[in-house]
């Protein structure tokens, strides 16, 4: 079995962003050498995310505007004291923590439209996020 390890790094430029990541992930998978196996995806932050879905900026958007109606970032929640990132923390349990993909052939084996998204929500400072792929 073969395994391969690669961080992604990247500075995000706003508070609430959703970063298509796709590309880096297949680049990856196709350095692993890996033709059948998995590649997990983890963002590494506490108040982020990794999402597969449409990469439609309607969608996008809903799902921002669907979080703040859920989860408003600027009510009051015990975790602010001094921090004001309370909302972003459930915001990353409501979308996802991690996901795993599967490979087939060399390649992650999608849907006609999905993609990978690094979901950020407490952002304007440095990201890492774990690629990490097994398989044969």
């Amino acid at each position: 079995m073969k395994s391969h390890t690669e961080y992604l790094t990247f500075r995000t430029k706003e508070k609430v962003e959703f970063i298509r990541i796709t590309g880096e992930v297949e680049a990856a998978v196709e350095k692993s050498g890996v033709k059948e196996g998995f590649a997990l995806v983890n963002p590494m932050h506490i108040t982020a995310a990794v999402i597969v879905n449409d990469n439609e900026g309607g969608l996008i958007g809903d799902y921002i505007r669907t979080l703040e109606r859920l989860v408003p970032y600027n009510a009051k929640y015990a975790h602010n004291v001094g921090e004001d990132n309370a909302a972003a923390h459930i915001w990353r349990q409501l979308m996802a923590h991690q996901v795993v993909l599967p490979i087939t052939n060399g390649k992650l084996d999608f849907g006609t439209w999905e993609q990978v998204f690094y979901c950020e929500f407490d952002g304007q400072r440095q990201k890492r996020v774990l690629v990490k792929i097994i398989g044969e």
